[in-house]
């Protein structure tokens, strides 16, 4: 068995360093590309995880299974020349999110093999996740610290099963490492018409997650899996909305930020860290935050470089007979003919709902990019400048990457200026993390 280098995180935090990871939570082909390029460029390890809706048992929205997911991810990476010793995969909201709507019964059950389909496939990095309701749950009353627990340890030792069985077949197989914590942000955005703020976890609260984590695990004879243990999930204060997002503020989680330092082996899991300027997350790496989760931040950053391509083509192609994909028409057509990936997150008049549907920083669309008809829309786009995109439109539309193809440091080809206007993004958590010092 090898020790999973990501504890390595805990090590460098607890002797002072500001030095973290940030975690790319998509399976959006240009942003896996992109994370993938600039760790190879960087010269630093690289973080991508899926979410339990993304893949599971089933096939999720992505119609990948688990290790359908890992073989697509080291696919692109042996394209790119990445060396995969230095590529980590995680599961992110590991747990019965998405059958919520089942009794515990079936929901948990559904839970253990969704863990074990990621465990077995290798995914080393396991964030469990079961702070959401289930059918049978009181809806009158929160659901308590204990039962969170209990259940979260019950994935725990599924996972810590499968992982044995995992050895039999390859003793050399790195450790999976866990993630947990009761206070997380809701997967995919706030679902509330109304703004009530985001609340940053409190001490007290923190301190009792740690406490009824621990005691379950314990209860489930999982002692040693404890150790594995290496980061809890609070709410730092940080969400991104519509059109902005709440910036962190070290002010309002002193408090917070201090109790860490009272857990040697324990650092804090940031989620919806998206749209941070790079001196705010650079603070939350500093304050204790060493893992931060970045998800509609990036296919934001590629659904923009995609519409800046099709406002190019537009124009370029305006009054001529050549055929254009229509992409972001295309799109608005899939999104209205099925509006469930967004309806529940996207709140106003028609209008409202029109210009949130397109650029809004919860970034929705993200959901339609697999449609077959928005993929033969950007298949068309991407033709129609195989040969590069003239550099006045280039210039008016993507200026950062005009600059960089004019100075020789990018490739004037469709492909190559989406992966950077990504990696405009992934620069600012580099910024931040700092880990290249890691491995």
């Amino acid at each position: 068995m090898r020790e999973n280098p990501l504890k390595k995180i805990v090590t460098i935090q607890k002797s002072g360093k500001p030095v973290g990871i940030y975690s790319a939570c998509s399976a959006n082909r240009f942003v896996i590309e992109a994370v993938l390029k600039r760790g190879l460029e960087d010269d630093s390890c690289v973080l991508i995880e899926s979410t339990a809706n993304q893949c599971d048992q089933f096939g999720g929205y992505t119609g990948m299974k688990p290790l359908d997911f890992k073989n697509y991810v080291y696919e692109l990476a042996d394209k790119k020349g990445f060396n995969t010793k230095k590529l980590f995969l995680g599961g992110d909201h590991l747990g019965p999110l998405t059958w919520a709507d089942l009794e515990e019964k079936e929901a948990m059950k559904n839970a253990e093999d969704l863990i074990r389909a990621y465990v077995a496939a290798g995914f080393t990095k396991i964030h469990i996740d079961t702070s959401m309701k289930l059918a049978d749950d009181d809806p009158g009353v929160r659901l308590s610290d204990e039962t969170i627990a209990k259940r979260g340890a019950r994935l725990a030792k599924v996972a810590e099963e499968t992982f044995k069985e995992v050895l039999k077949n390859d003793p050399d197989a790195t450790e999976p490492i866990y993630i947990v914590g009761s206070e997380v942000p809701i997967p995919g955005g706030s679902q509330s018409a109304v703004d009530e703020g985001v609340q940053v976890t409190k001490v007290e609260d923190f301190k009792k997650t740690v406490k009824t984590f621990e005691e379950a695990f314990k209860n489930e004879g999982l002692e040693e899996a404890w150790q594995k243990v290496i980061a809890i999930v609070v709410q730092p204060g940080v969400e991104e909305k519509d059109a902005g997002c709440t910036e962190y503020d070290r002010s309002k989680a002193t408090e917070l930020m201090a109790a860490i330092k009272e857990y040697p082996n324990l650092v804090y899991e940031g989620h919806s860290t998206d749209y941070q300027t790079k001196y705010k997350l650079r603070e939350l790496i500093e304050d204790g935050v060493a893992i931060l989760k970045v998800g509609p931040g990036l296919t934001f950053a590629a659904r923009e470089a995609l519409f800046a391509l099709s406002f190019i083509e537009d124009e370029y192609f305006d009054g001529t007979d050549h055929v254009k994909s229509d992409l972001r028409k295309v799109l608005e057509e899939e999104m209205l003919k099925n509006d469930k990936n967004w309806k529940k997150h996207y709140h106003g008049d028609a209008h409202e709902l029109y210009i949130k549907r397109k650029y809004s920083f919860s970034d929705r669309s993200r959901y339609y990019m697999q449609n077959p008809h928005v993929e033969k829309a950007i298949e068309v786009l991407l033709a129609n400048f195989k040969d590069g995109v003239p550099l006045n439109l280039l210039s008016q539309f993507m200026p950062i990457q005009y600059t960089k193809v004019r100075e020789g440091k990018l490739k004037n080809d469709p492909e190559s200026l989406i992966l950077d206007r990504v990696i405009n993004t992934i620069d600012e958590y580099l910024y931040a993390t700092h880990q290249k010092e890691l491995f």
